[in-house]
């Protein structure tokens, strides 16, 4: 096929230098593999309001349906933490979701043998963890309405509304089973019904979708015993299903298994139009600029881009490979650094990264030539 289309949002903060990294990364892939890859870019967050006085101009919504996927880096930041909550960088990102219908965020969390030392849990609960988090992203608390403040009697009063349509849940319900059936084959749903009519609807959706998939185990699990049995227990998880503030939490929770936010990517899927992919971690605005962001995550993203959207399995695997090897001989960003590591830079980082996907074709195109 032709050039695949990729809309680049940086964002905020540390999204410019990670999402030019994951580019970078991409280059490398093109020229193993002998892709061509179209970048063009936008404006979204922060970096959108003070340019063009809004978190999602039209005409970067307009660029991200044309294209053929979505990188995202960061958004956000103190400069903006006084602005109305329509000018908010948040606002960007939640709209891109509703307006893309991005309803599926994946987020795989995968056990580095290398970084065990960095996670805060001990080895022996870490080690061989493997499990996706799919996390509804178009509805509930986030987007319901009413939601804000009025007065009432008098006093000051909040409102924020949590709302789903049957269909919405059932979808993303479906989502995780289908993607179980080709795992370890068990899904946990994870809700509140104990105390949330709406996670009482959740669980019966769960148990009915449950019957169209027999070879795959259903167990419920309330919100806080989960947020607990992923520290206590995390190796039971396979495929973790819940709406979408639970999955906020329960996400960046879950980043600590593998010792750092920087090192969890994530694809959120539309099933009418382009997905887009991001790291999970936020702008960082304390470390902005200044070459120290662990561009892992956002790289990863790339790699679950090349797989989900373009199909290229192949590629997806050397850019997942590479990360591996790098990490193995011991590069560390500040943020999975343990004490006598040596720290590299975001910009080493990548170049390593690069030079072990290009290293690594060549190795592959040697064997082929002497089998």
């Amino acid at each position: 096929m032709g050039a695949y289309r990729i809309a680049v949002l940086p964002g905020d903060g540390i999204g410019k230098e990670v999402t030019r990294g994951a580019i970078e990364v991409l280059q490398a892939i093109a020229t193993r593999f002998n892709h061509q890859f179209e970048f063009q870019y936008g404006l979204i967050g922060g970096e959108a309001i003070d340019q063009k006085g809004t978190p999602l101009p039209a005409e970067t919504l307009d660029m991200c349906r044309q294209s053929d996927a979505v990188l995202l880096g960061a958004v956000g930041g103190p400069k903006w933490d006084g602005n109305p909550p329509h000018l908010r960088p948040e606002k960007g990102l939640l709209a891109i979701r509703k307006e893309m219908n991005l309803f599926a965020n994946l987020r795989p969390v995968k056990f580095y043998a290398s970084l065990a030392d960095s996670s805060p849990l001990k080895a022996d609960i870490i080690q061989d963890v493997d499990f996706v988090i799919v996390r509804e992203l178009t509805g509930g608390l986030y987007f319901g309405k009413p939601s804000g403040r009025r007065v009432e009697n008098g006093e000051e009063t909040v409102v924020d509304t949590l709302l789903y349509k049957r269909e919405e849940m059932t979808r993303i319900i479906t989502v995780a089973f289908e993607l179980a059936s080709k795992r370890k084959k068990k899904v946990t749903s994870v809700d509140k019904a104990n105390v949330l009519e709406s996670s009482r609807m959740w669980r019966e959706i769960a148990e009915e979708v449950a019957k169209e998939f027999p070879d795959v185990e259903l167990e419920h699990m309330l919100v806080d015993n989960a947020a607990m049995q992923l520290i206590r227990n995390p190796k039971q998880f396979d495929v973790i299903v819940t709406e979408n503030m639970f999955g906020d939490i329960l996400s960046d929770e879950a980043s600590m298994l593998t010792g750092s936010l920087g090192m969890l990517p994530s694809a959120s899927l539309s099933t009418t139009g382009p997905s887009l992919y991001e790291p999970i971690h936020g702008s960082a605005p304390d470390i902005a600029g200044q070459n120290k962001a662990n561009p892992i995550a956002t790289i990863l993203s790339s790699a679950m881009m090349l797989r989900l959207s373009f199909g290229l399995h192949e590629e997806a695997n050397a850019i997942e490979r590479a990360v591996q090897q790098v990490l193995t001989s011991g590069y560390r960003t500040a943020d999975v650094a343990k004490k006598g590591q040596r720290v590299v830079s975001t910009k080493e980082m990548v170049d390593e990264i690069k030079a072990a996907i290009l290293d690594d074709g060549a190795i592959l195109h040697i064997m082929a030539v002497y089998a």
